[in-house]
């Protein structure tokens, strides 16, 4: 798929799937075109080790995703937002973890884009309250992968990673900047393409160029 200027649209994108406890999910998508593989996929585990503080959990993770970018060398990152309704003793938690990612990325000066899970879901499988199922097929689908990509951790950051190609590709073939195409819970952080979120009407322009693809 050739940009206005008559480039190919060719990108690599780590999508990461952050946890507040859990296993944090990481995923690298290239796509070519309108093609799409994943190139690697799979989880920062959770520790199962007692006395490891909070600290050395995020060090550890921070740790790994220097070196995931260090070693599939992406454009950018895409990572899953906070979920509103979470509780606050879990949001801080997610943000801790969120903001290692954010750092390993920015020390390597890659920009970083982040999603609501609902935006994701919409984007991927059509369907903002798609369940894990649902959206464990549509990666495998869209991926042309043989077997649904499991842990599920795994499959929802490569699903973030997908999300940031469709706006990728839009804005190659329209020239909208990403971050214009984004409802309240989409932001871009140290890109060069930062801008403030758009209005309305861009939303709504938006809905209507993501249903024809």
């Amino acid at each position: 798929m050739p940009n206005e200027n008559g480039k190919r649209f060719a990108i690599r994108i780590l999508g990461i799937d952050p946890a507040a406890a859990g296993a944090t999910g990481f995923g690298i998508v290239e796509a070519n075109g309108s093609c799409c593989n994943a190139v690697h996929f799979g989880v920062l585990p959770a520790s199962r080790a007692a006395a490891m503080d909070v600290p050395a959990r995020l060090q550890q993770i921070h740790t790994r995703i220097a070196e995931l970018i260090e070693e599939f060398t992406p454009d950018c990152v895409a990572v899953e937002s906070i979920f509103a309704a979470l509780n606050v003793k879990t949001a801080l938690r997610l943000a801790e973890v969120r903001g290692v990612v954010l750092l390993a990325a920015a020390q390597n000066g890659i920009a970083v884009h982040s999603y609501s899970p609902r935006e994701v879901k919409a984007t991927v499988a059509g369907y903002g309250n798609a369940g894990k199922a649902q959206m464990q097929q549509m990666v495998r689908a869209l991926l042309s992968l043989k077997e649904i990509p499991r842990p599920a951790d795994a499959a929802d950051a490569l699903a973030v990673a997908l999300c940031h190609v469709r706006f990728a590709q839009t804005e190659a073939r329209f020239g909208v900047p990403a971050n214009l195409l984004a409802g309240p819970g989409r932001s871009a952080v140290a890109s060069s393409h930062s801008r403030a979120a758009g209005n309305g009407r861009n939303q709504a322009v938006s809905a209507r160029i993501l249903s024809l693809r």
